[in-house]
């Protein structure tokens, strides 16, 4: 095996120069030069299969022309507009048409630039609802572990993982955490219904051990995203929480940062199950990579009491940007327009076809999951007894890796709170076909086949 196949290819950034950049690390990665539909090219001519929209952000393709359109002749209108100085038409177009797609009486929409901001938000809201309604002893927001939910404190303060949270504890207020729902995992004799509402009775009794009157919200993922990968939760799990949530007066926040949009092959993930939030967080493929963009929606009733008290304390400079919104309606014209959805909900059932086919193959997937085109898939070095693989082998990273290498990229990360647990994640734009997706697969073979004769994992056949 040569090394290319092991390792990135190799890139042009000795010749460039020296970066005044820094984020999780100092690796360079090649300069994209262009992005069309499902495809990346760099400006040393590779070609990449965007296999995971980014993070799970570029829903609708890249360069849609439609889109860049729209946003060139908002351009030549507006790019700015301050929310306390005026309103403009694309804020509030879209907030029209995303109230129309979310569940009925969700029609309040705050807008914001990106995931963490539409979390905090959420909390934040919890938080002065309760204060105006006379409840001021609630303020815990009761998390799930593992789980991601942003960066910013407020956010990082209800994300599941300690490996991200432990370095920040000093400067924040951790929240209570249940346990996710791994049902998969469980080996006992009881159904996977019965699983559900056994994960789902673990938030009563958490609400009872830190006493119902201070807790004020119950935060999830419907469908999880970047720490569970993917992470689905029996059908019993999701009217049971519901049910808890109402007995106790708390509030059910909705994390649909990633799974929200279409991406699940319904807009909201919770709508799988019916599951009526009362706040919800959007942002990833609401603006689908073409501007920063996210909202937050809730309903009137938890709005109300914040507006009669003085407003909503809380507040980002570009929110509601123009050129943002603008973008965010072509994006929502071109889901329509397309019948993404239906699409993403189509393909997706191909793709999981695919990837449990590979499964067979290699038998170290132990747990192949998701709805629609946000997939995920848990890997172990003992199927029988689910033994992780040693952490410091770091397989996950291995296997993208092998996959940049090869001209795709798919998305990974530690799963157990970021400590271990190896995983890797498949999204693909929805505008994907059945062709494109036997392409990537392909790939996704070759690289498990190389990650498995490297680390000395099960193959059959």
């Amino acid at each position: 095996m040569s090394k290319a196949q092991t390792t990135p290819a190799p890139t042009d950034a000795e010749s460039r120069p020296q970066s005044h950049l820094f984020y999780l690390s100092s690796l360079r990665r090649p300069l994209v030069d262009r992005a069309e539909g499902i495809y990346l090219w760099t400006q040393d001519g590779r070609r990449f299969i965007d296999g995971s929209s980014g993070p799970m952000v570029a829903n609708i393709g890249h360069s849609n022309r439609n889109v860049l359109d729209a946003m060139k002749r908002q351009m030549d209108k507006a790019t700015f507009a301050y929310r306390l100085h005026f309103e403009n038409e694309p804020a509030e177009e879209l907030a029209r048409e995303l109230a129309g797609k979310l569940p009925q009486g969700m029609d309040r929409i705050f807008f914001v630039s990106g995931g963490s901001e539409a979390t905090e938000s959420c909390i934040k809201l919890a938080r002065q609802w309760a204060v105006a309604t006379g409840q001021p002893k609630r303020w815990k927001v009761i998390t799930r572990f593992p789980s991601y939910h942003g960066g910013t404190l407020g956010s990082l303060s209800i994300t599941g993982d300690d490996a991200l949270a432990e370095t920040f504890a000093p400067m924040m207020r951790p929240m209570p955490t249940v346990p996710a729902p791994t049902a998969w995992r469980d080996r006992d004799n009881l159904s996977m219904e019965q699983r559900g509402i056994r994960y789902a009775d673990m938030l009563e009794e958490k609400i009872l051990a830190e006493d119902p009157e201070t807790v004020v919200a119950f935060i999830m993922e419907p469908i999880g995203g970047a720490a569970t990968a993917a992470l689905v939760g029996p059908d019993s799990y999701y009217a049971r929480i519901r049910e808890i949530c109402d007995r106790y007066g708390i509030l059910l926040i909705h994390d649909e940062v990633m799974s929200g949009a279409g991406r699940t092959g319904k807009f909201l993930g919770g709508d799988h199950w019916n599951c009526r939030p009362d706040i919800v967080a959007l942002s990833k493929g609401l603006g689908s990579g073409y501007a920063p963009l996210g909202a937050l929606a809730a309903p009137m009733r938890l709005v109300e009491p914040l507006l009669a008290s003085g407003g909503f304390q809380h507040g980002h400079t570009y929110a509601g940007n123009p050129l943002a919104c603008a973008a965010g309606r072509a994006v929502l014209a071109e889901m329509d327009r397309l019948d993404l959805i239906a699409n993403a909900a189509a393909m997706g059932d191909v793709l999981i076809d695919e990837l449990k086919g590979l499964a067979k193959r290699f038998p170290f997937m132990v747990d192949v999951r998701g709805k629609g085109l946000l997939l995920g898939v848990e890997m172990v070095a003992d199927p029988e007894t689910l033994r992780p693989i040693d952490p410091a082998r770091n397989a996950t990273q291995r296997l993208l890796n092998h996959a940049y290498a090869r001209g795709l990229i798919i998305y990974g990360r530690k799963v157990k709170g970021g400590v271990d647990g190896d995983n890797f994640m498949v999204a693909p734009p929805m505008i994907i076909t059945r062709e494109q997706i036997g392409e990537m697969v392909a790939i996704i073979g070759d690289s498990l086949e190389a990650l498995a004769a490297e680390l000395d994992l099960p193959v059959q056949g």
